[in-house]
């Protein structure tokens, strides 16, 4: 009996494991945030925006969009200019803190920090 009880125990807590997602808080996300000379900007309502100053691009004509992270899956949805069309661009957190957010998107791992 001991021996079922112990081999259904630890079935549950392998199963458990199985699907844990990542989960990290909003709030830490939101904030302006610095790569090298990409920013991105994160508001609690659920918009942001992104611009890169190696383009001679600052904040005031920076792409907006609306945002929302799912464990670790966070999407931002951009509107295209002079279209009615949204382009979903979705992203992988790896690491989310206070100040700290590491995430890969096509491929490529960007290291921001909190300015």
């Amino acid at each position: 009996m001991k021996k079922l009880i112990f081999s259904l125990c630890a079935i549950l807590l392998v199963l458990s494991g199985c699907d844990k997602k990542n989960k990290f808080d909003e709030a830490d996300l939101v904030g302006r945030w610095k790569s090298g000379t990409l920013w991105e900007k994160y508001s609690s309502s659920g918009t942001g925006a992104t611009w890169d100053t190696a383009d001679d691009i600052d904040e005031d004509e920076a792409q907006t969009f609306t945002w929302e992270l799912e464990g670790e899956i966070l999407t931002q949805y951009h509107q295209m200019e002079g279209s009615s069309g949204v382009v979903p661009r979705q992203i992988t957190i790896k690491t989310l803190t206070a100040s700290s957010l590491v995430y890969t998107k096509n491929g490529k791992t960007y290291t921001f920090t909190k300015q």
